[in-house]
């Protein structure tokens, strides 16, 4: 008995309809990743800097617009020119010493096309929660 080559049931491996389909949904997560990843390492980054600027204005006591100004000086050193601190938080607290901020913004970046991912990002920051 000789085994033939010639029916369904003797294929093996991925049609190029399931290849296709695979590269195309990879394609799709890679770009989303792309998109989003940036906005969510910025985040951390600003969540890094503001928590130690507010430690920082709180050590020596400093005032709401001392601390705005401290912050404002820093994104620029950061190459951040187009964020300032009163589009970024707001405060919670405004006692010199006992500063507190409640951070909320938006990032948005292009997916493809005219579609946007949009990325929210809120957080409270006070002394307690920077040690």
């Amino acid at each position: 008995m000789t085994n033939q080559l010639t029916g369904l049931e003797s294929q093996r491996g991925s049609g190029v309809t399931s290849i296709v389909l695979l590269l195309i949904i990879i394609v799709i997560a890679g770009k989303l990743i792309i998109a989003i990843m940036p906005a969510q390492v910025g985040d951390y980054q600003l969540d890094k800097t503001l928590g130690a600027q507010l430690k920082e204005a709180n050590n020596n006591g400093e005032t709401a617009n001392q601390f705005i100004e401290r912050v404002n000086r820093q994104l620029s050193i950061n190459a951040d020119y187009d964020t300032t601190a009163e589009e970024v938080f707001s405060f919670t607290n405004k006692k010199p010493g006992e500063l507190a901020i409640y951070k909320k913004y938006d990032k948005t970046s292009n997916f493809f096309g005219n579609v946007d991912i949009v990325n929210r990002f809120e957080g409270e920051i006070n002394a307690a929660s920077v040690e």
